[in-house]
Formats: C-alpha cells, structure tokens, sequence
C-alpha cells in the first residue's frame, strides 16, 4: 500500500510541474490527455506499473480538481504532494471491489492488485458500494467506503428551535439557557505535543530514530483529532435529535484565526496573545460541528439557519438596546438601558435565535441604541 501511495504521489506531482512548468500556447493539459501519458510511462517504468492504473487515473482527477478549485477561487494554487502527509489511492470501479464480514467486529476488503485486505471494525454497509479510498495516518491505513443509497424525503420537523453562540470560555451556549463546556482536547495534548516536537528536532534528517519521532508527534495529533470528532459527534446529534431549527452566527473563521504578525514594515501588535487566541478558535472546531449539524438535521426534517453575528453580544435580548458597555465581562451581561441582567452567552443566544425570523440589517458603529432603533440603520432622507 505504500508503494501504492507513492506512485500515486510520484504521477500526481510529475503532471502538476508539466501542468506549471511545460504550459503554453496551443498547449494545454487535462486528466485526459495526462491519463494517456500514464499509459506510455506504465510501459517504460516497472515500479509505476506494479501500481493499479485506476489510483493512478484518480491521481490525476485529483489533480484536476485542484485546479479547478483554485479557478474558482475557493483553494490556493496546487502544491506538490508530500511523503509522510499524501499517502492515499482511490479505487474507483465498484466492480473490482468487495467488501465482507469475517467476525463480530472483523471483515475482509478485496482491493486490486492488493487481494483480501482484514478490516478492524465492522460496519454493514447502508447502500451500494461506490468506491473506496485507502489512506495512512500517524502510521495507519484507512478505508475509507462510499455508498449509494435512496432515501424518503424527511417529514419536516416540529421539535422546537434554538439558537447557539459558540465561543472559548463556553463551547456552545443555547438559548434554552444550558451550555456546552469546552473540550480543549488540543490544549490538554501542548505539553506532550511540545516535548514529542522537541525530541524531533533534535533527531538527525532521514534517521530512522527521526522516523519513529514524525510517528510519534502525528499520534498525538491523531488522538487529538478523534478525540475532538467523537465531543462534536456527540453534541451535534444531541441537538439535533431535540430541536428542528437551529440558529447559529455565520463566522468567517479564517479571518477570524489569522495571524496578527503583520509585515517587515508594518509589524503588528500582541502577536503572542493573538497566536494563542487563534490556537483556541481552531481547537473548538466551530466548522466541523456546524457541517455535523447541518446534515444531521436534513436527514431528520430539520434545518441549520446562519445569520450576520455582528453585536448579538452587545444587544439587550430584552429590550434591544444595542450598548458595548452592557457586556460587563465574559459571562455577565447588564444592559445599560433597562437594567436587564443574564449570562452573556445565553443573551447572545437569544438574539441568534430572533434573527433567523427577521430581516436585520448591521446596526452602525458602536452607538448606544434605542429599543426603537435596534437592528437597523440610519439613512439620509
């Protein structure tokens, strides 16, 4: 499987410089016309045609997606894969793919040019196998199986709705009044992260003491990384067992957990506080869950609404007064124009939840607001 891999990582990045470096006028290339160079190389290279020609062709699809997504706009431009961090292949034909269970908790997986591949783990299939992708992390291989299945429409759901703020301090804090606490599994894993990056830098490059400290850093970011899926597992289905709409503020996380380095000329400020703001954003994992929660309420007839998360912190869920004075601190909030006082969290929550039913528009600096003011703006008559 590694040499599997590594073909696929060797035809993906030879295409990618022919695409970058060999381009010009009159010609182009495509996962076709590369596909059909695949074939020529198999037949001059032993070591390529020992690799299954179908993970080679999805290398390249791969490829061509990527491009695709950086024309779009939504990624950055392709970058060379990288041993250690790219190891996967993926078996497209569901013809040449069999899956069965040997034990209670065992099964077998017939891959090509691979055979009878035992499986840890068992889970029956809810549809028709599709394809597989095979895929090596902190030191272990993963299947991973997609099927096809039909499904009835949901019947639309009559649970009742919530909001949810999300934060640091509080993980999730629902309208209901209760909250989520915070994981912080990557903070839990800094010291033993810190001491396995330490050791690793100080092993000499292409030792195999070196290789058995690159395994033992991306254990531990492997256990972190389970650890995170099964909390927001666990609450996302909570949550959407009990309500059918759940309102959430639609956050730009990337600009949110940029780094406040700045440049050589224009050096920005509090980098340090700012860097470990950011490592506690992306510990949270406000992305993951909120995908979890979007699918998990479709299949049960609920929905997932996401509305502008400017001053719902700073807005009385009371009155509507609109005051930065009224967040007393992080978990206490007094509102400055009716003396209304809640948990901060549980406030914004509520206002999170009022704006999915009503057309807010962003309220205008910092300025106090009346309740007859609150949520819209000024205009010249």
């Amino acid at each position: 499987m590694a040499q599997i891999a590594g073909a696929c990582r060797f035809v993906y990045n030879l295409a990618l410089e022919q695409r970058r470096d060999w381009w010009r006028p009159g010609r182009k290339f495509n996962s076709v016309s590369q596909c059909r160079e695949v074939t020529e190389l198999r037949a001059q290279v032993d070591w390529i045609k020992a690799a299954p020609v179908a993970a080679l062709q999805q290398a390249l699809r791969d490829l061509d997606r990527a491009y695709q997504n950086w024309w779009a706009g939504r990624a950055d431009y392709p970058t060379p894969r990288k041993k250690g961090f790219n190891d996967s292949f993926r078996f497209p034909d569901p013809n040449y793919l069999t899956l069965r269970r040997t034990g209670k908790s065992s099964g077998q997986l017939k891959l090509p040019k691979l055979g009878w591949v035992r499986l840890r783990g068992w889970r029956a299939l809810p549809g028709d196998l599709r394809n597989v992708t095979v895929s090596r992390r902190a030191g272990q291989w993963f299947a991973a199986i997609q099927c096809e299945r039909e499904i009835p429409e949901p019947i639309p759901s009559s649970l009742p709705s919530v909001g949810i703020d999300m934060g640091v301090a509080v993980f999730a804090a629902l309208s209901d009044g209760t909250s989520i606490a915070p994981a912080n599994h990557g903070k839990k894993a800094l010291r033993a992260l810190r001491k396995a990056q330490r050791a690793l830098a100080r092993k000499r490059k292409g030792s195999a003491n070196r290789r058995k400290a690159v395994r033992r850093v991306a254990r531990i970011h492997q256990r972190v990384a389970n650890a995170r899926k099964d909390f927001l597992h666990k609450h996302s289905t909570t949550i959407a067992k009990n309500h059918g709409t759940v309102v959430v503020e639609a956050l730009n996380l990337r600009n949110m957990s940029a780094s406040a380095k700045g440049t050589t000329e224009k050096p920005g400020r509090k980098v340090r506080q700012k860097a470990g703001l950011n490592r506690a954003i992306l510990d949270q994992g406000w992305g993951a869950f909120r995908i979890m929660l979007a699918y998990k309420l479709a299949d049960r007839g609920g929905r997932l609404v996401e509305v502008p998360a400017a001053y719902t912190s700073q807005t009385c869920s009371a009155c509507g007064v609109v005051d930065s004075a009224s967040r007393v601190s992080q978990a206490v909030f007094a509102c400055s124009g009716c003396g209304h006082t809640a948990n901060a969290d549980t406030n914004a929550a509520i206002n999170i939840l009022r704006r999915a039913d009503s057309a807010l528009k962003p309220v205008e600096g910092h300025r106090v607001v009346r309740p007859g003011e609150a949520g819209t703006s000024r205009s010249a008559a």
